[in-house]
């Protein structure tokens, strides 16, 4: 019976972890591209998916009419989302599962009264502090600023001001709002950062400039500048940062990319109130690790990231147009997974355009398939934003069976080696967070078990250290006596040398005198040494001899006496 019953649960067992492999292959076989990640060598290797295509909603799909090259896609604080329909003019809100229309915005009341209608919007925001919507209308140089029904609060243009320059158009690409109020405007042919207006529309100043990345040429011009004339300098051209391509905001941050595939620097960054970048001294690569080649254009294309999204857990999604991929990190900036690609299937795009989430889904616009593609996570990503989370909350005993739980489905998964490592070092077991530390190629972790694992050891071992210690000291203090007492003797025989020897030393050294003086020397102490023992046997016989002498006297005086 109870054979038995070991072969039911051998084969429960075998069924499940079959299973699990079974589903990691379908959802891998699903998608038009292999899944891959990147390991502690930043090399391109097999993993599991984290998310796969579900399906894709055109307009029709919605009941609206075909999408035309739809630009960006937001969900507000009730689950609903917008679709910039950029080619129609107008915005769609749809429902919280994205199965039907909910609304069409195609025009608007100003508050003269007037109707107002979009001209190829690009971007939109709903905010949750104020219920308002603030819509980026690019080719009519404004943001429009509404409430839910489309009243035209106010209207945000070119602000005239000395900041400002006033060759330049005012051409709105996204925009935000802070909880303030405070509206920030990405605009397309500006690179001093975004505009920033005050809640009722005045013109503050520029926030989150790019700064510029401090190439060769560049540091040569500088220095070429140091030496040159102030009219040479004025005739220079000057370096130029790249401009923010879209944002986003969560909390007290605001989170902006650049899509330049010429610059690394501030591709992504995550700026405070002061718009100083939290990210500035963190060296980041964001995409793909190294460049993809493009036969058609016999090139290599580095990552472009045109958008970017902050997630409710705090994980950052990137949308790389360059790959059509969404390249996803936790709040540290670390890797998680890697989704979509360049291909006509569901789950590949020709132009990926915005990016969105909500709870388990990302959504994807393609503003040329005309399309939003819906993904889903996976039982493996469910597990692995289970124990991110857990892990960058600081609970990392409790994020220790998720990892583990992750490493049997990817062996290979290097923030999971980190996760793991760590939850042991919180728990005491150094050994065993020195062994995942080293697969992780995690130093500074490896070493604070190290030191660890070492106190453990004296700690346990402390008695027999000592005895060890304490006998090798002893052993030693003992071999440097009789080394001592060795090294005067010898020094003591080199110092006379033997009679035989005489003959030898060199007279002109005059060393067979001094070998004369030391013989005569001895001489002179042994008959020293004879002298003193005759004496004192001398001292021990006259006692001896008085005696005798008294006895003889009392001899000789007794006959007389009688």
């Amino acid at each position: 019976m109870k054979k038995l019953s070991r072969r039911l649960v051998t084969l429960a067992l075998s069924g499940a972890i079959l299973g699990g492999c079974i589903s990691a292959l379908t959802a891998s076989a699903r998608e038009p591209y292999d899944v891959y990640n990147y390991d502690r060598w930043g090399e391109a290797i097999p993993s599991q998916a984290g998310y796969i295509a579900e399906r894709a909603v055109s307009g029709y799909d919605l009941g609206v009419g075909a999408f035309e090259s739809p630009s960006d896609i937001f969900c507000d604080h009730n689950d609903i989302f917008y679709v910039v329909d950029s080619g129609n003019d107008r915005i769609v809100a749809v429902d919280s599962d994205f199965r039907e229309a909910v609304r069409v915005y195609d025009s608007f009341t100003m508050p003269d009264g007037s109707r107002t209608k979009l001209k190829n919007p690009q971007g939109i925001f709903i905010s949750a502090d104020n219920d308002l919507m603030y819509i980026a209308d690019n080719e009519n140089a404004r943001v429009l600023v509404c409430d839910m029904d489309g009243n035209v609060q106010r209207e945000i243009t070119k602000p005239d001001s000395e900041i400002y320059d006033q060759k330049r158009t005012f051409l709105p690409q996204r925009v935000i709002a802070d909880k303030a109020g405070n509206v920030y405007i990405v605009l397309g042919n500006i690179t001093t950062g975004a505009a920033m207006f005050d809640p009722e529309g005045e013109f503050i100043g520029f926030y989150g400039a790019n700064r510029v990345q401090p190439t060769a040429e560049i540091v040569s011009r500088y220095l070429t500048s140091l030496f040159t004339s102030e009219e040479k300098r004025a005739r220079r051209a000057r370096n130029v940062p790249t401009g923010i391509t879209s944002f986003d905001i969560d909390g007290d941050f605001i989170f902006t990319c650049t899509s330049s595939s010429t610059q690394t620097t501030d591709t992504v960054k995550k700026l405070n109130a002061a718009g100083n970048n939290i990210f500035a001294s963190n060296d980041y690569t964001y995409g793909d690790y190294a460049p993809m080649y493009d036969t058609s254009q016999n090139k290599l294309l580095a990552p472009a990231i045109v958008d970017i999204d902050i997630a409710e857990d705090g994980n950052i999604n990137c949308l790389d147009f360059t790959t059509g991929r969404v390249f996803q990190y936790d709040e540290d900036c670390h890797l998680l997974f890697i989704t979509g690609t360049l291909a006509k299937q569901v789950g590949g795009f020709d132009h990926a355009a915005a990016l969105e989430s909500k709870g388990e889904n990302l959504y994807v616009v393609d503003s040329r398939k005309d399309t939003v593609t819906i993904f889903t996570e996976t039982d493996f990503g469910r597990i692995v934003h289970k124990a991110t989370a857990y892990y960058n909350a600081g609970y990392y005993e409790e994020a220790l069976e998720p990892w583990l739980e992750v490493l049997k489905r990817d062996g290979n998964y290097w923030r999971a080696n980190v996760g793991v490592a760590s939850a042991l070092l919180r728990k005491g077991d150094y050994e065993g967070s020195m062994k995942y530390a080293k697969l992780a190629g995690m130093g500074s972790i490896y070493n604070k078990a190290f030191e660890g694992y070492r106190m453990e050891f004296l700690k346990k071992h402390f008695g027999a250290i000592f005895a060890v210690v304490a006998a090798v000291i002893i052993a030693l203090l003992a071999l440097g006596v009789a080394m001592k007492k060795r090294r005067r003797a010898l020094a003591a025989e080199a110092a006379v040398p033997a009679d035989a020897d005489i003959a030898t030393l060199d007279l002109n050294k005059g060393e067979a005198a001094e070998a004369l003086q030391a013989l005569e020397a001895e001489a002179k102490a042994d008959e020293e040494a004879a002298r003193l023992k005759a004496e004192i046997a001398a001292g021990k016989t006259a006692p001896e001899a008085k005696n005798e002498e008294r006895e003889e006297e009392q001899h000789d005086d007794g006959p007389e006496t009688r």
